[in-house]
């Protein structure tokens, strides 16, 4: 089966910067796409990014132009990079992968990003 594990939240004040990462192991060769969600207290889940098997990647309206998405193949890593962060932006960040034919979903443990004022 696959394994999701993500890294690199924490405290940032609000125009700074995160680089979360999400490193995969087990099954990887049905993995459609990686992706990176968030939730915040009260919230439902949210789509931040996602990057498909091909490389083509997407993003939420309120994260382009700060986030990007990229992967490593030979690390089976997807990382986030978040800039200009803002305090809206504060969530638990989850990383999500695809998998199958059906699209089945699997996720990391989340990881914190607080943003301040």
């Amino acid at each position: 089966q696959l394994q999701l594990v993500e890294s690199g939240g924490g405290l940032v004040q609000a125009g700074g910067s995160l680089r979360l990462s999400c490193a995969a192991s087990g099954n990887l060769f049905s993995i459609n796409s990686k992706g990176w969600y968030r939730q915040a207290p009260g919230k439902q889940r949210e789509l931040v990014a996602t990057i498909t098997s091909g490389g083509s990647t997407n993003y939420a309206d309120s994260v382009k132009g700060r986030f990007t998405i990229s992967r490593d193949n030979a690390k089976s890593t997807v990382y986030l990079q978040m800039n200009s962060l803002k305090p809206e932006d504060t969530a638990v960040y989850y990383c999500n992968a695809k998998v199958g034919w059906r699209g089945n979903d699997y996720w990391g443990q989340g990881t914190q990003v607080t943003v301040s004022s």
